[in-house]
């Protein structure tokens, strides 16, 4: 018997380029200075593809990125895709050392920047291999030793390329944070990223009517999250050049912005703009916060504001990921919700059992959004691994949560950041979320420091709203509110609590900065 064969198991270049072919009058990517359709975007996505293989790149050979958010940058991400080759985003507000360790470690054929990033290459120069300096693109001004992007792109052939692309191919690699050690490579393959995008879109309401706009560098898998989702569907990118409060009001109204990805530093930024109401954002239908917890007055002032409410989203790199939908939200506020379709987890104790209902322990998950390894880190993608009695592969997040007996998630605190107080468990989190309650604090960070009585004992980093606030008081108001075993040893006032662009307290270097303090 005959049947038709259809194509099978199209990824996200297929798609791309179904969307330029379908949908190529639509706007796909729009910047403050330039808008391109799905027939220009996808074009400019082949033109860099056929440039990077006329540079003597082969598929699966890694290009690094360091660029500031713009249309260059999201042709350059989505052109490595669709060229089969494997794009290294890099965060540019990180140390020259650690770009230095990231290209190094990625294994680089060719570097990518923006001009107001090529001089840190330029500087790192003597560091790098011989050809790779033979592969550096600048996009922006003409730079000695550099190929000028748009020349050498506008040189390239429009056709897509001819490279056959596999489902386990990599197709980025996403340096981890470093908030608790040295980053790491983690690698997606096609079928990851387009498996993702397809669960994170449907829970997160997108379709080809979206509008989202990046506030948050595009290196960054929180604005990933948002910017694969619009484009999986077809709808519309939208860059912002920076992140400003008031502007981003004036802009989710003009710009009719139906979808945002934040951390939650931003959201309470852009809540404490006055008057709010002044703007028409009735076009909002997707917020999504992520990256740290979200403190619960700002997420009853998001639901206040917004009719579609916010959803908090609580996941890895590596591939956990669990949202709390708007409409489950009433009575849960503290809660990152339910597993992403497809995805399970669960809780494991120090004994590796699970943990019945409100029993805090790891979260650990698997479903098919879970990386395949760290790159070239074999020992890490092993600890990172936990299999059982029926083989089956689990992620060890090194996050400590529990279940409520719905089976809702609540985040405890990273398992590293736990202090062990006189052989009892304290979650510096717990103590943040009452210290923030303050009205003199603006931030507050809880590590914990040595203690000759208890071995570890907490101690809180607080910055304060416009200098007003005594660290006595502070202290004394803390502890009247905390259970006995959970009182600060001491709290001292900082300018500013160091976090990282998506908006995670930078607790290593806190507790660097305060290693030899030791309370009796």
């Amino acid at each position: 018997m005959s049947k038709i064969i259809q194509p099978t198991n199209p990824l996200l270049p297929d798609i791309f380029s179904l969307h330029g072919k379908w949908r190529r009058d639509k706007d796909a990517l729009v910047t403050s200075t330039e808008t391109l359709n799905w027939g220009a975007f996808t074009r400019r996505m082949n033109q860099v593809a056929n440039g990077l293989a006329e540079k003597g790149l082969e598929k699966g050979d890694r290009v690094v990125l360091l660029m500031a958010n713009g249309a260059p940058m999201a042709e350059v991400l989505f052109g490595t895709m669709m060229g089969g080759f494997v794009s290294a985003p890099l965060n540019t507000s990180v140390t020259d050392d650690a770009i230095l360790s990231m290209i190094l470690d990625s294994g680089a054929k060719a570097i990518i920047c923006t001009d107001d990033q090529s001089a840190r290459i330029d500087a790192l120069a003597a560091h790098l291999p011989k050809t790779l300096k033979q592969n550096l693109i600048c996009a922006g001004q003409k730079k000695p030793d550099w190929t000028p992007y748009t020349d050498w792109r506008e040189a390239q052939s429009e056709a897509r390329p001819a490279t056959r692309i596999n489902p386990d191919d990599f197709l980025n690699i996403i340096y981890s944070s470093g908030t608790t050690g040295q980053p790491k490579g983690i690698v997606h393959t096609h079928q990851g990223r387009r498996d993702w995008a397809y669960d994170l879109a449907i829970a997160l309401r997108y379709d080809s009517s979206a509008r989202f706009l990046a506030t948050i560098g595009l290196y960054s898998n929180i604005t990933w999250v948002g910017m694969l989702c619009t484009l999986l569907a077809g709808g519309t990118l939208i860059i912002a050049d920076k992140f400003d409060a008031e502007a981003l009001w004036q802009q989710l109204e003009r710009d009719r912005i139906t979808h945002l990805s934040m951390v939650p530093v931003m959201y309470e930024r852009m809540m404490a703009i006055e008057d709010t109401r002044r703007f028409n954002v009735g076009a909002m239908r997707g917020m999504m916060s992520a990256g740290s917890p979200l403190r619960e007055p700002v997420k009853a002032a998001l639901f206040d504001r917004f009719e579609c409410g916010i959803i908090e989203l609580y996941g890895l790199t590596e591939g956990v990921i669990t949202t709390l939908d708007p409409e489950d939200a009433k009575g849960r506020l503290a809660s990152v919700g339910l597993p992403l379709i497809g995805t399970d987890i669960k809780i494991l104790d120090d004994d590796g059992k699970e943990c019945p209902s409100g029993k805090s322990g790891e979260i650990l998950s698997a479903g098919r959004i879970v990386m395949p390894e760290y790159l070239g880190r074999e020992d890490a993608t092993r600890e990172a691994l936990w299999v059982d009695s029926q083989g089956t592969h689990w992620l060890r997040t090194g996050d400590i949560g529990y279940l409520d007996e719905q089976g809702y998630l609540y985040i405890v605190d990273r398992k590293k950041d736990m202090i062990l107080s006189g052989g009892q468990n304290i979650y510096p989190q717990d103590i943040e979320a009452v210290i923030v309650q303050h009205p003199d604090v603006e931030d507050v960070a809880v590590i914990g420091v040595k203690s000759h009585k208890w071995g570890e004992t907490p101690l809180a980093l607080v910055a304060l709203k416009n200098g007003r606030g005594e660290a006595t008081d502070i202290k004394k108001w803390t502890n009247e509110k905390l259970g006995k075993q959970q009182r600060i040893a001491g709290l001292e006032l900082i300018d500013e609590i160091p976090r990282n662009p998506n908006g995670k307290i930078l607790k290593r270097e806190l507790r660097k900065t305060y290693e030899d303090r030791v309370f009796d």
